[in-house]
């Protein structure tokens, strides 16, 4: 058995974003030699968030719009989880609700995908270094 392990790395520099991180996944499992296996992405940080959909504009802006409505931002004062002294209660939530990782098959060499799936990375609580783990194991 082969096994690949990984750390990507992000700053966002604003408080969210979306990064389609297809390319650096797919980069990994070449290197990996895994032909037949599985890849786990994994956001390592409790505001940010790794799933896969597709890569449209739109949809990103239909997210941003449904998770705001859901978890509001503003007012801080909203959640106790701020009166620690952060703001960022909503990125937990956020986070949440976006997932913390994904799993994808590996099938003859390559992400095996169903149609538009990308893998992203969502930032929920930026400006600061944030990490995702990659371990991709098989034959």
């Amino acid at each position: 058995m082969k096994s690949l392990t990984e750390h990507l790395w992000f700053e966002v520099p604003d408080r969210r974003g979306l990064i389609n991180i297809t390319p650096k996944i797919e980069k990994l499992v070449h290197r990996s030699g895994v032909i037949e296996g599985l890849c786990l992405v994994n956001a390592m940080h409790i505001t940010a968030s790794v799933f896969i959909n597709d890569d449209e504009p739109g949809l990103h802006h239909d997210y941003e719009m449904w998770l705001e409505k859901l978890a509001p931002h503003s007012p801080p004062s909203a959640y106790r989880h701020n009166r620690t002294g952060e703001d960022n209660a909503d990125a937990h939530l956020k986070r949440q609700i976006m997932g913390r990782e994904v799993v994808v098959a590996i099938t003859k060499g390559k992400l095996d995908f169903g149609p538009w799936e990308q893998i992203f990375y969502g930032e929920f609580d930026g400006r600061r270094r944030k990490r995702v783990l990659v371990k991709i194991i098989g034959d």
